[in-house]
């Protein structure tokens, strides 16, 4: 288990009956998760400064519930990396901090990898990942079908100060974006995936990620230079284990000389436990220093 435990502008208070409590800067939120399958140890719903919580419709989907005057939307840092936060639509507010221990790795390989990086972010959001390769000098492309998530992405980056760093934004199906950028030959020293379980790309495209993801996989490597730094894919899908996607990249990535590293992404909490979130799977070219939190266990 990797857990992002750099945080100061985040924290998960407490956790249990399918929720967790956490503070986003200074507005405290109580979201459902599927993860929590204990007893709370605390009343959450009557922290005193409790500000919304999200409940789920017993016929899909919810909405918040607001207990105190909030802001519609705020930003908090990760070390010099800012992120504007807003209560959405299914639970979310604009970014999964969990991701921060992945941040540092790729901030680590770019950092040190002594030669100009370009990376491609598929599946990217609202560009955590972006803007946190854009600050460790890297040029981006970030690539998602959602053009409010892109447009978000582009506030973030610009709160970042990073609004003259070399970034391209692509609002498209991922699959069909790198299909084309193989006829283009262009070609990325890094690739980031963070595939959805199921979705549909603008003009309907079907995404199931157990039939998918490998046939993805093996299509980006065709894009990739001759040595590339990294190859990361993040699922949170159910069920899918770490080592499945370290197979998928040790299958897919044969033809490169790397190390293969798989963990589950995690966040501690007030409570001494660590929340599990997801699964990570990274290639590390051989020719790089491996980041030292890639070793071993939390």
């Amino acid at each position: 288990m990797k857990s992002a435990k750099n945080w100061k502008d985040y924290s998960v208070i407490a956790t249990g009956d399918g929720y967790k409590l956490e503070r986003w800067g200074k507005v405290v939120l109580l979201r459902p998760d599927p993860q929590v399958i204990w007893k709370s140890e605390s009343d959450m719903q009557s922290h005193p400064e409790l500000c919304a919580k999200y409940l789920r419709s017993s016929s899909g989907g919810g909405g918040w519930e607001y207990y105190k005057k909030m802001p519609d939307e705020w930003t908090i840092n990760y070390g010099d990396l800012k992120f504007s936060i807003k209560p959405m639509g299914f639970k979310h507010t604009g970014l999964f901090p969990e991701q921060a221990f992945n941040w540092d790795v790729m901030t680590q390989l770019i950092k040190n990898a002594n030669r100009p990086i370009n990376v491609l972010n598929l599946f990217a959001y609202t560009g955590g990942a972006t803007v946190a390769c854009l600050a460790a000098g890297a040029s981006v492309c970030h690539v998602d079908a959602a053009k409010g998530m892109v447009e978000r992405a582009g506030e973030n980056v610009r709160l970042s100060g990073l609004k003259e760093a070399p970034v391209r934004y692509i609002i498209d199906d991922c699959k069909k974006f790198v299909q084309r950028e193989i006829k283009r030959g262009r070609r990325y020293d890094a690739i980031i995936m963070d595939p959805p379980s199921y979705g549909r790309g603008p003009n309907g495209e079907m995404w199931k990620i157990e039939s998918e993801l490998y046939s993805l996989v093996e299509l980006c490597s065709e894009v990739l230079t001759d040595d590339p730094l990294f190859f990361l894919i993040n699922s949170y899908t159910t069920g899918l284990q770490p080592q499945v996607l370290k197979n998928i990249l040790t299958l897919t990535l044969k033809r490169y000389n790397g190390k293969t590293f798989a963990y589950e992404v995690g966040l501690p909490t007030e409570e001494g436990i660590i929340l599990p979130c997801g699964a990570s799977g990274i290639f590390v070219s051989e020719s790089a220093p491996t980041p030292e939190i890639l070793k071993g266990d939390d």
